[in-house]
């Protein structure tokens, strides 16, 4: 009876993760082209509802990070899972900064077994750039003790590794978040070589210190969203603790890709404007306020895209913990999450 027992019990175990698409899947996507060495460290976190699945596609290529809000099909019968447009970076780009992507097709099919599942399957590229961007082969294994799948967006993977920001990411300190900035995804403003001071022929001589560069102005169109942005209601989301002073935020489309465009708040300051949201993260990372006990993030919707409202996914890492933040934003109404540093015990 008791190995009757054991035997259900597998059994039963098995045929859960049969019936479902739904986990954290990790692997190594390899160059499928003769001599070729280069992989990416992959990483799929879906949810399935029905013949749908959904959620966050991630990977690693030489020294950087990029995440993806993915949309795909799911066959019960045959176990297949089809995930279209997924962009990355072209396997022979000498520098992740300046790099190029490929566009590509994701299929695969779940096997699963009582030692493990995996789902196995390749990123295929379009026809016309076959000899450009060669297919990627890849072999995901399903994290099993991973249970908190429901999440769409916790991506063990990546849990335990150290977030640099890259050149396309924004950086912004809380504490001075009222000082202008450019727009998103916005370029970091070289320093000012100083120039020669010529000396006087004279044997003594006064140097005047050289003034600083003025800060660059504010955009009048930043001016018009700051005053449209004190006109709305606010509507705090959610609260977070996080355990550290710096975090990374993350948002994409929530839906289809309709052009919702929003502008993003920090303590009520704009840093961030005409940004478009898409299935390809919208990365800032912010470096909080300590002299204040919340941090307010707010959402500002510059327009409602093709299908209103306003929606965003956002995703908030702090080193060790992500969170997921279902926010939505109209003409009349600001989405806001408000984060404060956990206490030492």
């Amino acid at each position: 009876m008791q190995r009757l027992f054991i035997i259900f019990c597998l059994l039963g175990t098995h045929r859960l993760y049969a019936q479902t698409a739904s986990g954290s899947w990790f692997g190594r996507a390899d160059v499928e082209m003769a001599g070729m060495h280069n992989n990416y460290l992959t990483e799929l976190v879906i949810k399935q509802k029905g013949n749908r699945v959904e959620g966050i596609f991630g990977y690693y290529f030489r020294d950087k990070y990029q995440s993806f809000f993915v949309h795909g099909r799911y066959n019960p019968k045959t176990r297949e899972v089809i995930i279209q447009n997924i962009p990355i970076i072209y396997f022979n780009s000498n520098s992740t900064v300046n790099s190029i992507d490929c566009n590509t097709n994701f299929i695969g099919t779940i096997i699963h077994s009582k030692v493990q599942s995996t789902l196995k399957g390749g990123f295929y590229h379009d026809e016309k750039y076959k000899y450009l961007c060669p297919d990627l082969k890849v072999t995901y294994t399903l994290d099993r003790d991973d249970q908190r799948h429901d999440s769409l967006q916790e991506m063990t993977a990546s849990n335990g590794k150290i977030w640099k920001p890259q050149a396309d990411d924004v950086v912004v300190n809380a504490r001075h978040a009222d000082t202008p900035v450019a727009t998103a995804m916005a370029q970091t403003i070289p320093p000012v070589d100083t120039p020669a001071v010529k000396l006087p022929d004279t044997a003594v001589a006064v140097l005047q210190p050289i003034p600083a560069p003025p800060p660059p102005a504010v955009k009048p169109d930043s001016l018009f969203i700051t005053e449209s942005f004190t006109k709305r209601k606010e509507v705090v989301t959610k609260t977070l603790e996080v355990e550290s002073d710096s975090v990374r935020l993350s948002f994409y489309d929530n839906g289809d890709i309709d052009g919702d465009s929003i502008s993003v708040f920090v303590n009520k300051n704009v840093v961030l404007t005409h940004q478009e949201l898409a299935s390809r993260a919208l990365t800032m990372y912010l470096h909080l306020d300590s002299t204040i006990d919340e941090n307010e993030i707010s959402m500002f919707a510059e327009n409602l895209g093709k299908i209103p409202p306003n929606t965003a996914l956002m995703v908030v890492t702090d080193g060790k913990n992500r969170y997921e933040i279902f926010m939505s934003s109209s003409l009349t109404e600001n989405a806001t999450i408000k984060i404060k540093k956990k206490k030492s015990p």
